[in-house]
């Protein structure tokens, strides 16, 4: 399969992203739609999930990504391993999260995944970064008592605006104690994870549970 060229940074409040992404059917998307589910904002290439899906057969994995042709040739190359428990999404997560979840089961979606976003260095840039406070409370509408959302950057300012955006909500409580992880609690790195190692570069991380019980 060719690779598919894109644009490394897409605008995401440009007007052609601002159309919400439509509901998905789950039964349509998924052969066993009541599994849990884990899903990966910005997801790229989709190598990642593509893995994941692969080592955990027994959940379901969707990606999100606002650069479309990366979407059509992952959902491609998911097809041709006749993987029936991913799916990829092309749509801009910040204005697409409610309408893409609305008729999702209770409690399905357990894990989230926000790795390496466009860090959007600017200042006048800060609103295009993907983790903003509403993204934070609706995920939180979503994610099941219990669930976790995992959070990795190797830039700095953007982990710690990642990781203090959930820990300002009461909904969520943040694990362990130190400043951030050491090693990443999934069985599965990004290609963006393995090539900053090699570098012998940080990355930064963390993880967070939604709390069981209302604050």
């Amino acid at each position: 399969m060719a690779v598919v060229r894109v644009r490394q940074h897409v605008n995401p409040l440009a007007r052609k992203y601002q159309t919400p992404a439509d509901a998905l059917v789950w039964d349509k998307v998924y052969t066993q739609p009541n599994q849990p589910l884990h899903l990966d904002i910005g997801c790229a290439r989709g190598r990642f999930l593509l893995k994941m899906a692969q080592i955990e057969a027994n959940w379901n994995f969707l990606g999100l990504e606002i650069r479309e042709p990366l979407v059509v040739e992952a959902n491609q190359l998911s097809s041709k391993l006749g993987l029936t428990n991913l799916h990829y999404l092309f749509g801009n997560v910040n204005n697409s999260l409610q309408s893409l979840l609305s008729s999702l089961l209770p409690g399905t979606l357990q894990r989230v995944t926000i790795q390496f976003p466009d860090p959007w260095f600017k200042a006048r840039h800060a609103k295009r970064r993907i983790v903003q406070p509403q993204l934070v409370t609706e995920l939180a509408d979503y994610l099941a008592p219990g669930g976790i959302v995992f959070l990795q950057s190797d830039i700095e300012f953007v982990a710690t605006e990642m990781r203090d955006r959930f820990a300002e909500n009461p909904l969520y409580e943040r694990v362990g104690t130190q400043l951030w992880l050491t090693q990443n609690p999934l069985p599965v790195p990004t290609e963006r994870e393995i090539a900053t190692h090699n570098k012998g570069e940080q990355v930064y991380r963390a993880v967070f549970v939604k709390k069981t019980t209302a604050p």
